[in-house]
């Protein structure tokens, strides 16, 4: 026998489980073909035998119910659970241990603020918390940072946007929190510190308190000398409306004299107006709001936060921040500052992608132009190409620059395995081919180099056929004999003209092309192709290419990855039904 049946039957169920437990309940065949083989490479000389084998059992497992897959996959075939797992300590060992860090004993949060859905700079010190989280066998907390409805106010989708986003990247938090909700327990440690004497109210003009700031006199400010009962009475003014915006602000006392003017005494609570700026979620409930330092400090300590991974922009922050710790003795979490993440040829700025979405030029947040988590996806970017580059580049203190050409070769790896193959040809032109031996022939085509991802079918008929070659490939044809039609058979161009070529059949043996030095040329059939366009993106244009790709690709559903071939990986974005037929939209990927 040329495989164990039954071994197969195993290995395709155990896989197709995990395959549609990942993707909620379907699994397909492709994916699950490329682990079996992947497991066992001498099985591919078997991948068209095996091919029906599986995509059996992906029937059978798409039948049942989510509950009854997971149930399944954690019951009978754990080990194939147990595989993944082994596989991704690797990723572990890319970071390197973390200051003070016990097993068990972690703790790490990623806290975005939601007036923006996530890029892949702030997807940086998510997938890192949860890397170490999972590293040390601790706990990931997810807190959106949104107290303030004024300047960053928060976007009422943001919120469910950031949290599929984090899902889709393969980050899971264990806990979730949202400031805006916790006003009152600011509240009640703004009030603390003023019993303490670790911080004032501050009713002066700001223009004054810069003025004794800047001259080194911050230590003889009168609102900084008063007596907490006064403090505590004028915070109650506050809270109460007794203040308009602007009139009054709670500020942190620090070192009056520290080098930095801007860390001296700064702002922990202010007013803001929330009837002319209402926030999405607690609408005008409230008119007094924490700073980004005060809330984050006071929630870091709070929920157990051991360990913080942020850009190295935050420095001033934390500096400001241990200046509160210290007034409520509390020890402060370790924190590892890193350098900004910079993706080349492709718009990651929060603010120059907002400018685009106003102005119109931006097709959504969802944009493929941009460096927007969203933005990645749609273009065809997979989170596990993400994750490896995040991971790759780690917590280094400096800036790192990283070309999409990087991102690009990382998904490759991933997209190639799993990618059918199709011939695509764009600015057709047709050509004439003679003297075909046969009268009708079909030929069966691998949808993958390897074989495992299974075949399509065309049929030849002769003694004449017509089909259609790209226009870019002209110049091949003037300047061949001898042209190979890519899966098919060699041909003697005659005749070459801009609109049409002339040519007849010449053997069917690759052997003979390779003594001719052919070109290898894609192809398609009239009568057997679909409109589509291409659609390149240069900096900030989109550049479309329209052309025909065999008609096997109106098996293929929205966002499926394809390599067109000669092409490059092409991602379906829309598919359209015009007077002609179906019209697919594809986002170019990478070569």
């Amino acid at each position: 026998m040329k495989y164990n049946k039954e071994y197969i039957l195993r290995l395709a169920k155990g896989y197709a489980l995990l395959n549609a437990v990942e993707h909620d309940g379907k699994a397909a065949v492709g994916p699950v073909m490329g682990k079996i083989i992947a497991e066992e490479p001498m099985l591919r000389r078997y991948a068209k035998e095996i091919v029906n084998i599986v995509k059996e059992v992906v029937e059978e497992v798409n039948r049942l119910s989510l509950d009854k897959q997971k149930k399944l996959l954690e019951e009978d075939y754990s080990w194939i659970i147990d595989k993944r797992r082994s596989k991704k300590k690797e990723f572990e060992k890319k970071l390197p241990p973390l200051p003070n860090a016990r097993e068990g004993n972690i703790i790490t949060r990623f806290a975005p603020n939601p007036d923006f859905i996530i890029h892949l700079g702030n997807a940086r010190p998510a997938i890192l918390s949860y890397e170490y989280a999972k590293m040390y066998k601790g706990k990931m907390i997810l807190r959106f940072e949104d107290t303030d409805p004024r300047i960053k106010r928060p976007l009422p989708e943001a919120y469910h946007l950031i949290r599929e986003d984090l899902k889709w990247l393969g980050v899971k938090w264990d806990e979730e929190y949202i400031q805006s909700l916790r006003l009152h327990i600011y509240y009640d440690y703004a009030k603390k510190l003023l019993e303490v004497g670790g911080g004032y109210i501050d009713d002066n003009p700001a223009e004054v308190y810069r003025k004794y700031r800047d001259s080194g006199m911050l230590e003889k400010y009168p609102p900084r000398k008063r007596p907490v009962e006064d403090n505590l009475e004028l915070w109650d003014k506050m809270l109460e409306g007794y203040f308009d915006e602007g009139e009054a602000v709670y500020r942190v006392k620090t070192d009056p004299t520290f080098k930095d003017p801007s860390i001296r005494d700064w702002v922990a609570l202010r007013i803001i107006n929330t009837s002319k700026n209402p926030h999405p979620l607690v609408g005008d409930k409230y008119i007094v709001w924490p700073t980004y330092n005060f809330a984050a400090a006071i929630d870091d300590h709070l929920m157990g936060v051991t360990h913080i991974l942020r850009a190295r922009e935050h420095m001033q922050n934390t500096t400001k921040q241990k200046f509160l710790y210290e007034h409520f003795k509390w020890m402060y979490p370790d924190v590892i500052h890193f350098g900004r993440l910079k993706l080349e040829d492709i718009v990651m700025s929060k603010s120059a992608i907002s400018v685009l979405i106003m102005k119109g030029v931006a097709i959504g947040l969802d944009d493929p132009r941009f460096a927007t988590i969203a933005g990645l996806r749609r273009r065809g970017i997979k989170p596990q190409a993400i994750r490896e580059l995040i991971l790759e580049v780690g917590i280094k203190q400096s800036d790192a620059k990283i070309s999409y050409v990087n991102l690009a070769s990382l998904n490759k790896n991933i997209i190639d395995p799993q990618s059918i193959r199709l011939m695509a040809v764009f600015d057709p032109v047709p050509v004439s081919v003679t003297n075909i031996p046969w009268r009708e022939r079909i030929f069966e085509i691998p949808l993958h180099p390897s074989g495992r991802l299974g075949y399509r079918t065309i049929s030849i008929s002769g003694p004449s056929l017509e089909l259609l070659v790209s226009n870019d490939d002209l110049e091949l044809f003037k300047s061949n004999n001898m042209i190979r039609l890519m899966e098919l058979f060699n041909i003697e161009i005659l005749k070459v003209s801009k609109n049409k070529i002339e040519a007849k059949y010449h053997s069917s043996e690759v052997d003979i092309a390779r003594e001719h030095n052919a070109p290898i040329i894609q192809w398609v059939l009239p009568h057997n192709s679909i409109e589509i366009e291409l659609i390149y993106i240069d900096k900030l244009k989109f550049v479309t290419k329209k052309g025909l790709i065999e008609k096997y690709a109106s098996h293929l559903q929205r966002n499926e990855i394809i390599q067109m071939i000669r092409v490059g990986f092409a991602k379906l974005d829309q598919i359209e039904k015009t007077d002609k037929g179906l019209l697919q939209k594809y986002f170019f990927l990478h070569e």
